[in-house]
């Protein structure tokens, strides 16, 4: 076996150092590359005892190190602000220095769904259609009538139907027999030969609530004394009542209906396309790119240092997993492979959770909850102020 020479106290770093080079040219991550070998070293026992690593093991652990911060931190920040990412150009600028402000964009873009099954706007067409009524006949087939209009029945989906008898408010002004007087333009609107007026030029001027309780009488009068204008719409068969006469054969019976494939295709927007074209579909094209090192401040630092360490460690611990005895004179001695690989793990996860837990307290949903329990508080400790009586 070759001699390998192991950490001999001292290194330079040189830009090419790293596996990746991600911040070889960073002034600050070179100054503190050689610190952080030492840092490590001399934690992992030496000079007391010999480190199994090289310089360029303390600097790849270096580099994952700092990488793996910002992992986690624009990992965090797309989770944040997913909502207001998604449909954004994927050409868009790197976001790490972007401050984001929320936006209704996409939360008004999910709910047009619902504005398309309330027919008041949404992202799918509505579409008119017509049967035209036979006399005696009172089952209509809508499949048979999209299947003449080169529509797929099973894509069909009636959305309203136009049938409905005289409204009541008509009634209310033209009909006669309910309410006040008995006769044609009853209620307050031409009443002939009230309190002396002529008819249809002067109004009789009843309160709100009288004209509100005349609509209601006129509606349950016309439910109880007048054929039911309903129909019955079940797997595109379409039941009407009453059943149409002879004199309603030809007359256009109309409905809006929209198709299910569009409905499926219009929730779709492509984001595919040539490389650095589309549109931010997923977490995995969010324009985050890796840390400035010269920017991470001591706080960041601080955890980088220290899951270096425990990168070191674990590196260490296979290195000296190779040899689990080591022969000596008159005995061996045994290595502590799995002690460090141990401890690594620990500390590596420990570590993780202890950053992801920092970003959470500094959630923009924490900082709102704490802003809005700080206002509380104060207002508690005001409330306890004694108040000045001004005399005058």
């Amino acid at each position: 076996m070759a001699n390998i020479p192991i950490w001999s106290g001292t290194s330079t770093f040189f830009p090419g150092d790293t596996p990746f080079g991600f911040y070889d040219y960073d002034y600050q991550f070179q100054q503190d590359a050689d610190k952080v070998a030492k840092y490590c070293a001399q934690r992992l026992g030496w000079p007391i005892e010999n480190v199994e690593l090289q310089d360029v093991n303390f600097y790849t652990a270096f580099e994952q190190a700092v990488t793996v911060y910002g992992n986690e931190l624009y990992a965090y920040q797309v989770r944040e602000n997913m909502l207001n990412l998604e449909g954004l150009p994927i050409t868009t600028p790197a976001l790490n220095n972007t401050q984001i402000t929320p936006n209704m964009g996409n939360i008004i873009r999910i709910s047009e769904q619902y504005g398309t099954e309330a027919g008041v706007g949404g992202n799918v067409n509505w579409y008119s259609g017509s049967v035209i009524l036979t006399g005696s006949v009172q089952d209509y087939d809508l499949n048979e009538w999209a299947a003449l209009n080169g529509i797929s029945g099973s894509d069909l989906e009636v959305k309203r139907v136009f049938y409905q008898g005289t409204p009541a408010s008509a009634d209310y002004y033209y009909g006669g027999g309910v309410g006040l007087g008995a006769g044609w333009g009853t209620f307050f609107g031409g009443l002939g030969g009230v309190a002396g007026y002529g008819y249809g030029t002067n109004w009789f001027v009843t309160p709100l609530s009288y004209n509100v309780a005349a609509l209601q009488e006129v509606e349950l009068a016309e439910d109880i004394l007048l054929s039911a204008f309903s129909f019955e719409l079940i797997n595109n068969k379409l039941r009407i009542f009453p059943c149409p006469t002879e004199g309603d054969t030809g007359v256009h019976f109309w409905f809006q209906y929209l198709l299910k494939s569009e409905r499926l295709r219009d929730s779709l927007t492509s984001g595919s396309g040539d490389l650095g074209a589309g549109l931010i579909t997923n977490v995995s094209n969010v324009p985050y790119a890796n840390p400035i090192y010269s920017q991470i401040n001591s706080i960041g630092r601080a955890w980088i240092f220290d899951y270096t360490l425990a990168l070191c460690k674990e590196m260490l611990g296979y290195v000296r997993g190779k040899y689990s005895t080591i022969p000596i004179p008159g005995a061996e001695v045994t290595l502590n492979q799995a002690d460090l690989v141990a401890a690594a793990n620990t500390e590596k996860a420990a570590l993780i959770e202890r950053l992801r837990g920092y970003f959470d307290e500094t959630s923009r949903r924490s900082m709102l909850e704490r802003r809005a329990a700080e206002a509380d508080f104060s207002q508690t400790e005001l409330n306890k102020t004694p108040m000045t009586i001004f005399i005058g």
